[in-house]
């Protein structure tokens, strides 16, 4: 794992010095060496900056940038490739020479035989950027899933690139001006998904898609080399069960396997819920040596899920280490938000993300964490949720819809003692039995906040962008329940969860992977019908058939979880002077995005008890805390 960055100056305005400060920026990501280098064509100067965290080929030879033999093509490689090894083979048989043991050197061979469509043979996490001397092009790429971010600015003839914003920040032609659209987005969903960044011209790479540069022309050009609806789409396998499951469960082990390929000690995020154990078992039972287990505990009783973890690492018998933290080491975490996620990021499960992280890294180098598994086999509990929704949608005439949702907003839920928490569900209510169509149900059960709070929250709301723009691109070989995950894998997990992750891992110099995301899976489940993800009321259905193969049903089956901590109980209490700092008519008069009256009365609502939806003030937070550290 490492950190890139670098630019293409049309402008030749740029110097070394801009390259080695925006390197210097995420040495976090690479803190065992470093490398830039600078070329200056006819049209512009490209220069190419890295941070590396050696974790395959530790020798000199790993370093980056890395050149072709005849220096032609030079990279940076944000990631690993997993089949590295079976590619180089398949060179070599054809007679190419290898320098070094590194991936980084194959995808450089690779391209030299197959051009940029030699891609498609990765089995991989990769944020790559190629430069090719000889034909004046730049290729930015990312992975198939979005393991590995990828931003790029481009203006005034220049473009920049990195593995994180604030690297970006640090170019002296950068401009930042919000986008007004993605601060819409984070208030609906708590993340800006891609290609939107919070500010203009700035762009996140989309997974399955490269970046083409051509120099000579200045033609910069988006290209999708891969969407997982391709795969979705196609007719629905007809299968056994039991050959479902087998078929599976060969991947997941081949997958899993593949993420155990480093040249430094690894370990796997164990937190005792399905994914996590699935993951432990399948490595436990295939490797003769005991697999390195990690842990975070915490000493309140709803928030901690260390016992369950425990209780499976003994049962499949791994090296199990926990840590039960304190409070005061998880509130250190909150003033760093900001700054590990250098855009307006939501998610407050952040923070044990971020601890587990840094109690990993004392022992191993890379980390395994389950992601995806929700995603792929259908494990969160809002699909129950979506599918009844669902079906009492399909069963009311369009014209009671409409009748019902017009009358729901004049309803003053604020006076009838039982409703006068529930306003927020009865607007979403509204929203959805307005819609002409059920796509309404996934996109306004999702928000944070309605269309209808944020038009008196945020005085330019933009209400046009929505997470489910895709839902159209998925076809009626899909039911409801699949159209769903499609859309989840494609938004919620790129741009929450892998984000997450990476920031968290990152930040203490950890490498993370996603075994769950090798494109193998998602590209047999996505053909399963969805009553082997979830049947008859029971969530990944398919999976826990698997995961009983490995350990007892007892020491799973219980309710599901999330990753979190009390923060929302901490800011009503020993975190509420950020509230009273943050959230204050000083600071919201600093910029004109924000009604400061109506955002201080959901801070009031908040400590007052009378605000249930608790994310809402943790959005205003988050972006506060995001603005004063970088505006």
């Amino acid at each position: 794992m490492c950190g890139i960055t670098g630019f293409c100056d049309f402008n030749k305005k740029l110097s070394e010095t801009d390259l080695q400060n925006a390197t210097e920026c995420i040495r976090h990501r690479g803190p065992d060496d470093q490398g830039y280098a600078m070329f200056h064509s006819p049209k512009a100067t490209v220069a190419l900056g890295h941070r590396r965290l050696s974790i395959l080929d530790l020798s000199a030879q790993g370093h980056q940038p890395m050149y072709s033999n005849d220096r032609n093509v030079v990279i940076i490689l944000n990631g690993e490739i997993y089949n590295f090894r079976e590619i180089r083979k398949e060179l070599m048989a054809e007679g190419h020479s290898f320098h070094s043991d590194s991936d980084t050197e194959v995808i450089i061979k690779t391209y030299e035989k197959f051009g940029i469509d030699g891609v498609h043979k990765f089995i991989g996490m990769f944020a790559i950027v190629l430069y090719d001397q000889k034909q004046q092009q730049i290729y930015l790429v990312r992975d198939r899933a979005g393991v590995k971010p990828l931003h790029y600015f481009y203006k005034n003839d220049c473009l920049l690139f990195a593995s994180e914003l604030k690297s970006i920040y640090t170019y002296p032609v950068f401009e930042k001006n919000i986008n007004e659209e993605a601060v819409s987005l984070f208030f609906k969903y708590a993340y800006i998904s891609a290609p939107h960044t919070i500010f203009k011209n700035t762009y996140k790479v989309r997974p399955g898609h490269y970046i083409k540069i051509d120099i000579c022309n200045k033609h910069v050009q988006e290209i999708k080399y891969y969407d997982i609806l391709d795969y979705y789409n196609k007719p629905k396998l007809k299968i056994s069960e039991t050959d479902a499951i087998d078929e599976v469960e060969k991947l997941l082990i081949s997958a899993f396997q593949y993420r155990m390929v480093s040249d430094v000690p690894v370990g796997v995020f164990l937190s005792g819920g399905y994914d996590s154990a699935v993951v432990a078992s399948i490595l436990q039972n295939n490797n003769a040596q005991k697999i390195k287990t990690f842990t975070i505990g915490f000493h309140v009783k709803k928030y901690n899920e260390a016992p369950y973890a425990k209780k499976v690492a003994e049962y499949i018998g791994t090296e199990h280490n926990e840590y039960y933290c304190t409070t005061k080491e998880a509130q250190d975490i909150f003033p760093l938000l900001a700054d590990i996620y250098d855009e307006p990021f939501g998610d407050s499960s952040s923070i044990p993300t971020t601890l587990v992280s840094s109690f990993a890294r004392k022992q191993v180098t890379v980390a395994l964490s389950a992601d995806g598994g929700d995603e792929i086999f259908a494990g969160y509990n809002r699909y129950s949720q979506l599918h009844k929704f669902n079906e009492q949608y399909q069963r009311t005439p369009g014209f009671l819809r409409s009748a019902i949702g017009s009358l729901v907003p004049v309803i003053p839920f604020k006076y009838i003692p039982m409703l006068r928490h529930k306003d927020l569900a009865f607007s979403k209510l509204a929203e959805i039995l307005k819609s002409r169509h059920s796509n309404a149900i996934p996109d306004t059960l999702s928000k944070h906040y309605t269309d209808v709070q944020l038009r008196v929250l945020l005085p330019w709301f933009t209400p046009e962008v929505t997470l489910y723009d895709d839902i159209p691109g998925i076809n009626n070989e899909n039911d409801f329940l699949n159209k769903m995950l499609a859309q989840d894998y494609k938004t919620y997990m790129v741009d929450d969860i892998l984000v997450k992750v990476d920031r968290a891992t990152m930040s203490v110099g950890l490498e993370g992977r996603e075994p769950f995301l090798d494109h193998r899976i998602i590209e047999f489940v996505s053909q399963l019908p969805s009553e082997l993800k979830y049947h008859k009321g029971i969530k990944k259905y398919l999976l826990k058939k698997i995961a009983y193969k490995y350990i007892p049903e007892n020491l799973l089956d219980r309710p599901k979880t999330g990753f979190g901590l009390p923060v929302y109980e901490w800011l009503k209490t020993d975190l509420k002077e950020y509230l009273f700092y943050y959230i204050s008519e000083e600071q919201l008069s600093k910029h004109n995005f924000i009604n400061s009256q109506k955002a201080i009365q959901i801070r009031d609502e908040f400590l007052a008890g009378k605000n249930n939806n608790e994310t809402q003030i943790w959005l205003l937070l988050m972006f506060q805390m995001w603005w004063n550290k970088w505006m």
